[in-house]
Parts: structure tokens; sequence; C-alpha cells
């Protein structure tokens, strides 16, 4: 027999005894009235081994335990950090002693009362009066100081990696609160936040392939959604509505990498009589509040790239920018001549990418060396069906995206009203599709009928938690809390 299988029985044997002295393993409830880290907050200025009358009652996890014969020393871990607790002989009651000894293990949820001081060390501790059994662990945590070393583990046993690790932790806290600082920015400007169709009868709003399934009910097939709802708000906005934004999941049965996901979490609001200048305005207030609010700092480095929200945030023109950096005017570049300078350029092309897909895999190879924060504006009408024209450029569409460290980071653009105008581009995004383009966008008649009743001006913006990737300097599968996996079974197939 293993250790890991001897410790597993040993436990056992400690619930089956605990049942005999009629004590619950398992108890449905416990009064925790104090936290780790507010103890530690409100008691910051206790001096060594100085003590309170104060008693306080916390709970949470044992994740270490010395038994020194008169003395014993533990750390109990709640979800605002841990503390340390202190059992000693003719303090601590003899019976309280002993149950710790005979059946708390590392693993357990525990409930403790005491009375709060600060040891020799200067650590706050809890001097226990009484404890509690709340959970009793069975499996063995990992070992302390190593944690979970196997990167697919950490992922797949989230949990774990979370009890081991305080960074981990610390990091879905702050995810909580990006996007909770972005809700309320929202919500302080003026906009209302609504719910819109996960399933969908045409995948629209996006260029990206969507996922498919069949719903029983109404015997159809469907679409997740691969934008938050951006023509349902916008529908709302005919409606009259305002303003209004939506968080939620998307789904995109797409690759996965560094920076995409087959599912994540994304905002979009809808700003009537704005334009996309006044959406860059409102974008770079967010984020700078976003940077301050979550980080309480503006500058940021994410790989070899470092950014900083509070310097001026530079525009660049998308056509000026592949030009200056490849030699190709896009404006006038046939699909060979793409082709061959993405070829020269070693990006990876399929044999069968059209101009279009062909210009936006230019424009990804400068992208790259853009630290950013900066505005990429003057985007081709072709690429984006759902902008509105620029007037002075009909070639072009009034979009702006937010770069910083090479990549995208959030993408609006003045919406296209003109519902005659949209219904052309819809029909040329057909064509693409019916050519093996997989990422055109659908023709949504129901969209363009909306359109024909009346649409204001309109800015549209969407980002997601790629951004919040890019803060954090990781890949962003790592900051999702459950990222899907294959089943174990699975692995390595």
């Amino acid at each position: 027999m293993g250790r890991q299988e001897e410790i597993i029985q040993e436990r056992h044997k400690r619930i089956e005894e605990l049942k005999k002295l009629k004590i619950d393993p398992y108890p449905n409830k416990y009064d925790v009235k104090d936290y780790s880290g507010e103890l530690q907050e409100k008691y910051v200025k206790l001096a060594n081994e100085k003590y309170t009358k104060d008693k306080v009652s916390v709970a949470g996890r044992i994740i270490a335990f010395r038994d020194m014969g008169k003395i014993a020393f533990g750390s109990v871990q709640d979800s605002k950090g841990k503390i340390q607790i202190v059992l000693q002989e003719k303090e601590t009651p003899a019976k309280v002693f002993d149950f710790c000894k005979n059946f708390i293990d590392i693993g357990d949820f525990v409930g403790v009362k005491g009375t709060i001081f600060r040891t020799k060390r200067g650590e706050l501790s809890i001097l226990v009066s009484e404890v509690a059994m709340l959970s009793k662990s069975i499996l063995p945590l990992p070992e302390k100081f190593h944690g979970i070393e196997n990167e697919e583990l950490k992922l797949r046993k989230r949990y774990l990696d979370m009890i081991m690790n305080q960074d981990v932790r610390q990091m879905f806290v702050r995810k909580s609160a990006y996007w909770n600082v972005i809700r309320n920015f929202l919500l302080e400007k003026g906009f209302i936040e609504v719910e819109t169709p996960i399933l969908e009868t045409s995948a629209g709003g996006a260029a990206a392939t969507p996922f498919k399934t069949h719903h029983n009910a109404l015997d159809m097939d469907v679409y997740l959604r691969i934008s938050v709802g951006e023509l349902w708000q916008k529908k709302l906005m005919v409606a009259g509505l305002g303003k209004t934004f939506e968080i939620g999941r998307i789904f995109r049965n797409e690759g996965m990498d560094a920076e995409h996901l087959q599912d994540y979490t994304s905002m979009e609001f809808y700003w009537s009589y704005a334009n996309y200048e006044d959406g860059m305005e409102l974008v770079k207030e967010m984020y700078k509040k976003v940077a301050k609010e979550v980080y309480g700092k503006m500058k940021f480095k994410r790989g070899e790239h470092e950014f900083d929200f509070s310097k001026d945030w530079k525009i660049i023109d998308f056509s000026s920018e592949i030009k200056k950096k490849t030699g190709i005017d896009v404006n006038k570049a046939t699909r060979e001549q793409i082709i061959r300078k993405l070829n020269e350029l070693k990006e990876e092309c399929p044999a069968d990418v059209n101009r279009i897909r062909g210009i936006d895999l230019l424009w990804k190879h400068c992208r790259r060396n853009i630290s950013g924060p900066a505005f990429l504006t003057g985007q081709l009408a072709e690429l984006t069906p759902l902008a509105k024209r620029d007037v002075k450029h009909p070639d072009k569409v009034q979009q702006f995206q937010v770069i910083i460290a090479g990549s995208e980071v959030g993408n609006g653009y003045s919406e296209l009203n003109d519902a005659m105008d949209q219904e052309k581009r819809f029909i040329e995004q057909r064509k693409l599709k019916d050519a093996g383009d997989s990422e055109a966008q659908e023709h949504d008649e129901g969209f363009v009928e909306a359109l024909k009743y009346g649409m204001p001006p309109v800015c549209g913006f969407g980002t997601s938690e790629r951004l919040f990737a890019f803060l954090e300097d990781k890949p962003i599968r790592e900051t999702v809390i459950f990222p899907l996996m294959k089943p174990e079974a699975e692995e390595g197939k």
C-alpha cells in the first residue's frame, strides 16, 4: 500500500470515529464572524505578544499544522487570505487540544474561535479556545512547497491550484473586479444592461465560425452566438433605448492559442447619436479606469511590449501602416500580390485565401510590433460589413480598434444605419461564404427590415477578457477559471 492510500484509509477511520462520538464530520452551518484579511488589516498595529480581549470566529481550510507537544501551530485559509492559529497547553482547553491532535488533518475545513494576539515573531494569530469540524477531507493536498507542477493538471484541477497558490486566487478576484469596473462605468454613463439571445437562427454580428446545434422542441438547427448580441442591441437602438450594453459569453468554433479561446466573456455597448470618435474617447476613459481601479497603475508589460495608458494614444491608419511595413498598397493590390507578400514574410497563408482575408493577414503581421496603446482607423469597407462608410473615403469605414502589445483588444465603429447599403454588403458577404469563406457574415433579413424602420446614428464597441489576459501578462486560457479541456482518458490523443 502506497503512502497516499494509507492516508486515505486513516482519514476514513477518523470519519467513523467522529461519528461514533456523535460528531458530524460534515455539518451544514457555522457562524462565521471574522475573515483573515479583515483581521490582518484591523490589528495591523497590535504589538508583539500583546493580547487583546477581542474574541474572533473564523472558518476555513487547515493548510498547515505542527504539533510541538505543549504547543501547536496551524494555518487557516479562508476566502480573504490566511491566519495562524495557536493551541497552547493551559491556555487552550485540554479537550480542544486533544481533538485537534487526534482528528484534524491538513485539508480539513474547521471553525475556530479564540482571542487575537501577535506572536514573538510578529505574526498575527488566534489563541484557540474552540474548534469545530466543518468538513473532513479524505484526499491529501499536494505537497506544500511544490504544489501542482504539471501545467495541464493545474488547469484541470484548478480548485487545487487555487488552494496552493494565492496568486491564482487573487487573479480571479481581480477578474471579478475587472468586469464590475466596466459594468459600473457604463451604468454611471447612463447605459442600461440588457440580455440578448445566445441561441440564434443565424450567426451574425462578427466574422467568425459558429458552433451549430439542434433545437429539439422546434426541430431546427441553431447557432451559439458569436457576438454579444450586436444585431439584437442595434434593434434596441431602433426601439429607442438609446444606450445599452451586455456582458456575456460568446462562442467561436475556431483555434485556440495564447489570445484565442472557443468560448469567453465579452462586452458590447451601443450608444445612440454618437460616432466612432465619441466612442474612442469613451473607451479611452474606460480602459484607464480599469487600469487604475483594478491594478492601481497605468504602466503594464506583456512579453516584449510595454504600454502606458496615461500616455497619448496614437492613431494609426490601416492602409498607410501596411504600406509602410510591407510596401503593399491594399487599395490596389491583387490577391496574387498579397499572397506573394505573405509568403515572402513567412506568414501562414491558406492556398485558397481570398483577397480580403489576405489583407487581414497582412495587417496582423504589421500589428505585432505595435506596443500601443493606439487606435487603428481607416479599415476597408470590405473587411467590416456592419460599419458606416467614411464620407471622405467611401472605400473605408468609420471604425476603431484598440491596439496594445501587438494585438487587438477592442473593436468599435459608427454603425451602418443605411438599410439599402447594409443589404448590399450582406449580399457580398453571402458570395464570400458561398465561395468557402467560413467567417463571412450571414444575410440577416430581419435586421435589414429593422433598419428600414430607421435607426439613429449609433456607435458600437466590444471588448473581451483578452484585455484582462493582457493586463495579467498571461495566456488567456490561464485566466479562465475552468477552461474547456479534453476528458482525462482522451488527453494526448
